[in-house]
């Protein structure tokens, strides 16, 4: 094999090309069999052929007729997608990337890094407004909200006719949620959820489209703050993962697809592996904006997402971090009036944890375990019902208009059962001395309110740290029982509806009120012991029940520690995490990852699957094999391209002489291209079917030798699937060749060659591969 062709995910050669240098771009991006031998008699030249405009909107050659909708998908999760795309972190060194490199001398390297730092402190500054505005905006609309209903019921309790309060409170959660649903389903559907599966399926190497577009933001940061204004049980924490990868995406590449403009900066940035590093910093600037945890962003970059690592990106990711958690620190601080205090480091701020007054002993190590052991069932639980209330979402409720029509109901359900929880309840508490927003009354006497509606009638961020800090004797035992459990399926309901919104903060408030409960009952049955403390359970409870849910230890334990301002709490914290993680995956996976496994994503874990040893890359690689010659025929090329059956877009370029046969890989060009060409065009390249090639242009000849990748990783056939596992997700490839004993191109190993196999409940299973 000489070397080896790649083409990438979605696209086949950049516009504004002449036809000519189009053809050889295509050539060396996809693969095609080469028969018999070949004597190179003419090859292409710019003369020979005309020019093709590829200015032209191609919109309609990417896009399908409608479809009417069938009332039910079938979908089985034992299936694996062939429409998801890798993305290639293994740069392409050919002859026209080494020769760029050899250009750019020891300066123009330290200007490159110094670019690399300048963007990395735009994404934390942009990150950081972005979360502000999200808050301001969140907190204006839901205070404007819940003073209109309060001065309603108010209004209706001494007249009687409650009823029309009850109306009006789902009418606006109801209202407000449609028309964050209909922008989701119908413009932009990747912004729905948190975003989070969807960047560690990018980073992880997987092309999600539309993931990371300048469109997908405004409609996610736009989603995000009409769910949480809407009532709905969810947090606007998350989706700043999302929002901070998708800044980075578009600052890092100096261009705009959305918006058809090119700034014409960062230029050399603008390749998979580069682009990959900068979603990495965003997403940790994500992290440290909504939790106030730059060092929490950066585990959670590393623990969830990256497939790559080193020193130097964990600095720049850092630096983001902390840009961007000072970045809304200072803002905020200056729109709370406390321009020199900087008191609000992240979008929500659990409080100062006294360790004095919350400190903890040795005999309650064994009550945080069990707590998590609980925190770890209740988490499988949640997962379990998600997962086939999901499955049913995906079969029958696969219209836009029944997607908004499903999250208005939840909306409308939300407020209504807030409301008769409220009216049911007699749990009345002194206002004096209190730190409710906005104290409900009803049937409770002068100068008292009610404690129900603390829980439901706020913003759910608030209501958490009410929990954490509120005295003992704030909350009746009744109250937490009954909110845990009707927030808990009002919260699993909520998690996969057509809205922009989180799971983080749902998940800290059910665990915070059933930690609380617990610490309530360990009081009662202490006789009141001062370190039963129900603000110290209650956040226990909440990391047992985050944990169970989400299965994240590391970064969520830095993220706790970082959010109380309290390092004591670190071991607690790290045991109940752990014990949560350990007891929830004896039932079912973390949320994130099966959301990701019913998308049948192709998604790479860290390992292969333990007992995959007894299989070889013979065994698992795509076979036949599609190569090209290095001195190939136009139309082979085309034909190759435009080929739907062939899949894995990558193709060996091989060159056989009686004694030896030379292997290589290749993604190539015209002489006449420079590696600007492709920039120019990345990410969205137009498709083979925008050019036409006439009978004699294909009977021209190109050369790809300068184009391909002279130096491929190879495997031997022999190879364990575990080392091919490793060396595939370590480098970040899109292709691996495997070769024979004679060095001769066998098979093919791709993303979903590996990403079949899996371990099971009985053992070792291979999924099968479907175009869903």
């Amino acid at each position: 094999m000489l070397g080896w062709f790649s083409l990438s995910p979605s696209l086949s050669w950049p516009r504004k090309i002449p036809r000519l240098l189009c053809c050889a771009i295509v050539l060396l991006v996809i693969t095609g069999p080469s028969a018999g031998g070949f004597t190179p008699s003419s090859f292409l030249r710019p003369g020979q052929l005309s020019n093709v405009d590829l200015n032209e909107d191609i919109s309609e050659l990417e896009t399908e007729l409608p479809r009417p909708y069938p009332n039910e998908i079938p979908h089985n999760e034992k299936l694996l997608s062939l429409k998801y795309e890798s993305l290639d972190y293994d740069n392409s060194e050919n002859q026209l990337f080494l020769e760029e490199e050899r250009r750019i001398n020891h300066a123009a390297f330290r200007t490159v890094e110094i670019k690399r730092w300048v963007i990395c402190a735009m994404i934390g500054i942009l990150t950081g407004l972005v979360a502000c505005f999200i808050d301001i905006v969140v907190e204006n609309l839901a205070g404007l909200k819940y003073r209109v209903v309060k001065d309603n019921i108010d209004k209706f309790t001494e007249k009687g006719g409650l009823s029309f309060s009850l109306l009006l409170w789902a009418t606006l959660n109801a209202g407000v949620v449609m028309v964050g649903s209909v922008i989701v389903a119908f413009i932009e559907p990747v912004a729905a959820g948190s975003g989070i599966p969807q960047i560690k399926c990018y980073l992880n190497g997987v092309k999600i489209p539309h993931v990371v577009r300048l469109k997908t933001l405004v409609i996610k940061v736009c989603g995000v703050i009409l769910s949480v204004v809407g009532g709905l049980a969810v947090g606007k924490e998350g989706p700043m993962i999302h929002s901070g990868a998708v800044i980075a995406a578009g600052i890092s590449q100096g261009r705009s697809t959305s918006l058809k403009r090119d700034f014409k900066i960062f230029e050399y940035f603008r390749r998979d592996t580069e682009k990959r590093d900068f979603v990495s910093a965003g997403a940790a600037a994500g992290v440290s904006a909504a939790f106030g945890a730059p060092v929490g962003g950066v585990l959670f970059s590393l623990e969830e997402g990256a497939s790559f690592w080193n020193q130097f990106l964990t600095w720049r990711i850092f630096f983001a971090s902390m840009i961007s958690t000072f970045t809304l620190n200072s803002v905020l601080s200056v729109y709370h009036g406390n321009a020199w205090d900087l008191s609000s480091p992240g979008l929500i701020n659990f409080g100062r944890f006294d360790s004095e007054k919350m400190g903890y002993t040795i005999q309650e190590i064994p009550i945080f375990i069990f707590m998590g052991v609980v925190g770890g069932i209740l988490g499988a639980l949640f997962n379990a019902l998600n997962y086939w209330l999901t499955m049913f979402r995906i079969r029958y409720i696969h219209r836009p208009c029944l997607q908004v029509i499903e999250a208005m109901l939840v909306a409308a359900v939300t407020a209504a059962v807030g409301f008769v929880m409220i009216y049911c309840s007699r749990d009345c508490q002194p206002i004096q001395g209190s730190s409710v927003a906005y104290p409900l009354q009803l049937f409770c006497a002068d100068g008292e309110y009610n404690s129900m509606a603390t829980a439901f009638f706020n913003t759910p961020e608030k209501s958490v740290v009410n929990l954490f800090h509120d005295p003992p004797g704030s909350y009746n035992p009744m109250t937490l029982g009954m909110f845990t459990l009707m927030y808990f399926f009002l919260a699993c309901w909520t998690y996969g509806l057509t809205v922009s919104a989180g799971v983080f903060i749902p998940s800290l408030l059910i665990g915070a009120a059933w930690g609380r409960l617990f610490g309530i009952s360990l009081s009662y049955l202490t006789k009141g012991s001062i370190w039963a403390d129900p603000g110290k359970y209650a956040l226990m409870g909440a990391a047992a029940q985050l944990g169970g849910i989400v299965r994240m230890t590391l970064s969520l334990t830095v993220i706790m520690m970082e959010a109380t301002g309290n390092v004591t709490y670190g071991f607690p914290i790290m045991l109940v995490l752990m014990t949560a993680k350990i007891v929830g995956d004896y039932f079912v996976e973390g949320l994130y990852d099966m959301h990701i496994q019913l998308q049948s994503v192709p998604f790479l874990h860290w390992e292969a699957p333990v007992t995959s040893h007894s299989l070889t890359a013979r065994e698992v690689m795509s076979t036949p094999v599609t190569c090209l010659r290095r001195i190939e025929r136009v139309g082979t090329v085309v034909d190759i391209l435009s080929d739907t059956s062939s899949n894995h877009n990558g193709f060996p370029v091989v060159e056989s002489n009686p004694n030896t046969t030379q292997v290589g890989l290749g993604l190539s060009a015209y002489p006449m291209l420079l590696l600007k060409d492709f920039r120019d065009a990345y990410p969205r390249f137009p498709p083979i079917q925008s050019i036409h090639v006439s009978q004699d242009e294909r009977e021209c000849m190109i050369d790809l030798s300068e184009f391909m990748n002279p130096s491929p990783y190879t495997v031997p056939q022999e190879a364990s699937l575990p080392r091919v596992f490793k060396l595939f997700r370590a480098l970040g490839l899109r292709h691996l060749v495997v070769v024979n004993n004679h060095n001769e191109v066998v098979g093919m190993v791709t993303r979903k060659d590996l990403a079949r196999y899996r371990l099971g409940k009985e053992g070792l299973e291979e999924l099968s591969l479907a175009q869903t």
